[in-house]
């Protein structure tokens, strides 16, 4: 072997044992990306929850492509779509795979696990381990005092108006999303956060949000002599409880003494996740049970403006329009749509956005449903 090819390959091992290596050697986000990643493994159900699937298909035939008609499933794979349900009344009524994926393939959720933290905290206000969201971050968190955060409440965080100082940017391999993302030092990196401005002041969407969210959510346990892993709570709260199909996973930061990655890395099938949309689309109810309390579901999708808040997010759900409908969204275009009116829950999941507005599909979509 020549001089050159390992002197590559000796420095690609190096770079591969620190947060910038591995950002040059994994490059971009990419849907395979749970495979890289230790995990925490999120069982199937013992029994598990099957959508009921329609005798007769009812979706779209076609899509309009700048001056052409072509089929909707054309539409679907050209733009980079890998999976694509509709589900009307919890019964499948459309259901589509494409580039070799099927109903038991586990996909990573990117920044909609953002949602499903948002879900979490509004189950641990409901079991007493978090008190309110006014609730000052220090209170679970005291080593941030020093960095000012006296004044940065769990709504600030939740509401991506906390101010804190953090590069949401993903091709910057020293910026802090590349950190959190890849690093595996994720208390520390947390420890160190910082502010940019009083919180309060205006909306902006950073991960270290929802990676704080995680940390507040493991101290409010732990503070309450809860050892379960967020993984275990999320397993024991919602995962079985919706009686979740496929064996899943959440990935963590490293293999031993880990936490989550909570702004971005739940990994799972397409109909699993549908059936976080679905949850809240029966206002936290499901199948008899009451899994998480209609005020906090209300709560966290309804339009507010107040203290900086954007109108187009609500505790961690992106909301598309003031109609109350609102989703989860991941940066590849990983999507739960949900439309409580017309009783609709939309998933899309890609290997790329596909250059498509797809909040605009889903509402148009949403609307072959109004019978």
């Amino acid at each position: 072997m020549r001089l050159s090819t390992l002197l590559f390959l000796g420095s690609v091992v190096l770079l591969s044992g620190c947060t910038v290596g591995r950002f040059f050697v994994y490059n971009f986000a990419d849907t395979r990306d749970h495979r890289k990643f230790p995990f925490r493994s999120l069982s199937a159900s013992s029994q598990p929850y099957r959508y009921a699937v329609a005798k007769v298909e009812r979706g779209p035939v076609n899509a309009t492509v700048g001056d052409k008609e072509v089929a909707f499933d054309t539409f679907l794979e050209d733009h980079a779509t890998v999976a694509f349900l509709i589900i009307h009344r919890d019964t499948i009524k459309y259901e589509r795979y494409f580039k070799g994926y099927d109903t038991a393939q586990v996909h990573t959720s990117f920044s909609m696990a953002k949602s499903v933290m948002s879900m979490l905290v509004g189950c641990a206000i409901a079991d007493g381990f978090i008190g309110n969201v006014q609730q000052p971050v220090t209170d679970f968190v005291p080593e941030l005092k020093k960095n000012g955060f006296d004044a940065v409440t769990l709504e600030h965080v939740l509401q991506m108006t906390s101010g804190l100082d953090f590069s949401e940017s993903y091709v910057d391999p020293f910026g802090t999303a590349a950190r959190f993302y890849y690093g595996r030092r994720m208390y520390r990196y947390m420890e160190r956060m910082k502010l940019a401005r009083a919180p309060g002041e205006r909306f902006e969407y950073v991960s270290g949000n929802s990676q704080l969210l995680g940390l507040i959510l493991e101290r409010a346990l732990r503070a309450k002599g809860d050892q379960r892993t967020l993984t275990r709570y999320l397993q024991d709260r919602l995962w079985t409880p919706l009686g979740m199909e496929y064996p899943s996973s959440w990935s963590i930061d490293r293999k031993e003494g880990g936490i989550e990655k909570t702004f971005c890395c739940i990994n799972a099938p397409a109909r699993d996740f549908a059936k976080l949309g679905s949850l809240y689309m029966h206002e936290g109810a499901w199948r008899g049970q009451r899994l998480m309390p209609s005020e906090w579901v209300a709560q966290s999708t309804m339009v507010d403006t107040s203290n900086g808040s954007a109108a187009y997010y609500r505790y961690q759900w992106w909301l598309p329009s003031q109609e109350g409908d609102f989703m989860a969204q991941g940066i590849l275009g990983q999507f739960v749509y949900v439309n409580p009116a017309r009783e609709i829950v939309i998933v899309r999941l890609g290997k790329k956005y596909g250059g498509v507005g797809w909040p605009t599909v889903f509402r148009s979509l949403a609307k072959l449903y109004e019978q």
